[in-house]
């Protein structure tokens, strides 16, 4: 056993203004999976997460409901609560931001900061709504990007490119309250330097804390400069005031992380432990971030900066995730998949979910997709079909013989396989790729499902004086399953629970998983299967009622999700003309089109032939994708695309410019 460690972990915090949906649920899953598996080591390990309760939202929405900020956060933390335990998520204390201890820490922070000459003051123009009669937080003024023009951005950071800017720099603004113009007005704002930190941030992002790919971005946003981050809102605002400076206030995200220190400091007082243990600049405890891809910028920047200011430790490591998505598209209300976790709940067992998203996530920043039928099949077959499966075929015939395990495996080679895999699913675990630990764990179930195939209890129980091979290869089946479950406790605690209660033992991996014998309890079913009925009602659940029904190709095939301007400028659509068409042989539904984009010609196969004749098409101006990556084909190499429309078949309609168009002209 290597030394114990000590180890403080965080999921992002989420905002107390809504529901938890899957994504966030991912994300406490995949942390909760690596705190548990740590614990099961060993180690040491707490978790700790809060809600994210201030900001302008936070009181418009309580507006909203004619309630006070305090009512309705207050409300939001237990509706987060309840939703994360249903999920099995084991918090050590999940907190809010809006505490004592979060104020005491803000305040205790911000005055380090400014000692060490690290706060700037000085008078900006900002956003101000002339009918709210209100200073506009960032998420409540929208526009374009001043640096990549991506439209529909909000006022602090850019979805598209990642830059920051503050909200008055952004190119057409209005406000998300009103639709008002907002108008400037002159405000002395708080500025915390991060530019002095750049050479800071340059080692320390390159240090091991992050993902290479994530250390990759964020050197580009170093390498852009960085710029002073405003840290004051002004009154009226929900958070906590600047000390000394009456109706000033700390922005949201400037005591959002200090509130992960916040919740761990509220659990040492309980505990009369010492928050410091973990944070001071020698602690020896590690911290891990578990966040997802869309505020990178907040913790591989600003928070190891304004700790390294405070001195106080940098986190170890800030593990990045990318966003969940629902049969291969971004969850959508109408659809009926963009699930909120008390849906799911009301539906189906937590621990399908645990096991699914186990079994697709990996230690890269990868979008992770929930797909529906892969879903079904893969809780059935890996966990119903394989696992319990073990336990299911062989317990019966302990139970008949005297209900005790044999003292040794009969399959030694077999049972060192399956002893020899622990170190490999355990680094697995360490390294957060849970998808390969689970691959490797049904690997597993599946050779001992053969070995019991094989063997065939059932048969040699019913030949006299084979009494003792049917004990021998059950124990090893029994001790097969036991193995089975250490290794996913972390994922399936629940399951792990009623298992422990049929060995009669409490499971632990704490290196090595050694044979079993003794006795074993009456076996009960463990796992049901998922049913079809089940996701459908999950989903008709999560829909959003339509305000009318439509007939015509939009209700045949709905408008796809919304993308940014930046997405779609990334397309490069030029007129072409079909300067050849030819049949393709062998090929029931293409034909060979040679466009002509005035200067060069560019060989795409289109499948277009149930409704036009090569000889009709020759000459004509159409519509292509130019930048389209060259797809290869059995027939050749297609070059493009070009646009048509129509619902297939005979009913297919080329688009074609107007009349004074030209080859190679882009279409804008």
């Amino acid at each position: 056993m290597t030394t114990r460690r000590k180890i403080m972990v965080t999921s992002a915090l989420p905002y107390a203004n809504g529901e938890l949906h899957l994504g966030h649920i991912m994300e406490q899953i995949q942390t909760d999976i690596w705190v548990r598996f740590q614990n099961l080591r060993g180690h040491e390990c707490h978790y700790f997460c809060a809600d994210d309760a201030h900001g302008t939202a936070i009181t418009l929405k309580a507006e909203e409901q004619g309630i006070s900020p305090e009512q309705h956060i207050e409300n939001m933390h237990a509706a987060h609560k309840a939703v994360s335990e249903g999920f099995l998520i084991q918090h050590d204390n999940f907190y809010t931001t809006h505490s004592p201890e979060n104020r005491e820490l803000s305040e205790l922070i911000y005055k380090r900061l400014e000692a060490n000459g690290h706060i700037a003051r000085r008078a900006i123009i900002q956003a101000f709504d002339p009918e709210k009669q209100l200073f506009l937080a960032d998420r409540y003024i929208k526009g374009a990007c001043p640096k990549c023009k991506t439209e529909d951005q909000y006022g602090d950071n850019c979805e598209a490119c990642g830059a920051t800017y503050s909200p008055m720099e952004l190119i057409d603004p209005v406000s998300v309250l009103t639709g008002a113009t907002p108008v400037p007005k002159e405000s002395e704002h708080f500025f915390f330097k991060l530019p002095e930190f750049a050479e800071f941030l340059k080692n320390w992002t390159r240090a091991g804390h992050l993902q290479d790919e994530v250390a990759n971005k964020v050197a580009e946003w170093l390498d852009a400069d960085l710029q002073e981050w405003d840290i004051s809102r002004d009154a009226p605002y929900f958070g906590f005031e600047i000390p000394g400076h009456p109706g000033k206030y700390f922005y949201v995200w400037l005591d959002a992380p200090i509130g992960y220190i916040a919740s761990l400091k509220h659990y040492t007082d309980q505990q009369g432990l010492d928050w410091e243990e973990y944070w001071r600049k020698d602690s020896p405890c590690e911290v891990h971030h578990f966040i997802g891809k869309d505020i990178v910028n907040f913790h591989a920047l600003f928070w190891p900066a304004m700790l390294h200011s405070a001195e106080l430790r940098t986190p170890t490591r800030v593990n990045v995730h990318g966003f969940v998505t629902v049969n291969g598209k971004k969850m959508s209300k109408s659809r009926g998949t963009f699930i909120n976790g008390k849906t799911y709940l009301e539906h189906l067992d937590p621990e399908y979910l645990r096991y699914y998203f186990a079994a697709k996530l990996t230690a890269n920043v990868d979008d992770l997709d929930l797909n529906l039928d892969d879903f079904i099949a893969r809780v059935n077959s890996d966990l119903v079909g394989k696992v319990v499966n073990i336990a299911s075929r062989t317990a019966k015939f302990i139970a008949k013989t005297g209900g005790q395990l044999n003292d040794k495996p009969v399959d030694s080679e077999l049972w060192s396989r399956f002893v020899s895999a622990g170190p490999y699913i355990a680094e697995h675990y360490e390294q957060r790729n849970f998808g390969k630990a689970m691959r490797e764990i049904m690997a597993l179930a599946d050779a001992a499902n053969e070995y019991i195939a094989a063997a065939e209890p059932w048969k040699i129980a019913k030949e006299p004086g084979r009494e003792q091979e049917v004990v021998d290869v059950c124990s090893l089946g029994i001790n097969m399953f036991r193995a089975l479950m250490v290794y996913l406790k972390p994922v399936l605690p629940q399951l792990a629970a009623r298992s422990e209660a049929f060995l009669g033992e409490t499971l632990s991996w704490a290196s090595d998983v050694g044979y079993r014998s003794g006795a074993i309890n009456a076996f009960k079913p463990l796992l049901q299967r998922v049913e079809r009925e089940q996701v459908d009602a999950m989903i008709e659940a999560s829909k959003e009622q339509a305000p009318l029904k439509v007939s015509g190709p939009l209700a045949d095939e709905p408008i796809a999700d919304e993308i940014e301007f930046g997405d779609f400028a990334k397309v490069d659509l030029r007129v072409a003309r079909i300067a050849k068409a030819a049949h393709v042989e062998g090929a029931e539904k293409l034909l060979q089109l040679t466009l002509d984009l005035g200067g060069e010609t560019r060989n795409v196969f289109s499948g277009i032939k149930s409704a036009y004749k090569p000889e009709d098409l020759e000459g004509r101006l159409t519509v292509m994708v130019a930048n389209l990556k060259p797809r290869k084909m059995k027939f050749g190499l297609s070059e493009g695309m070009v646009l048509a429309a129509g619902p297939g078949g005979s009913e297919i309609y080329l688009l074609e410019p107007d009349t004074g168009a030209a080859p190679g002209q882009r279409v804008m």
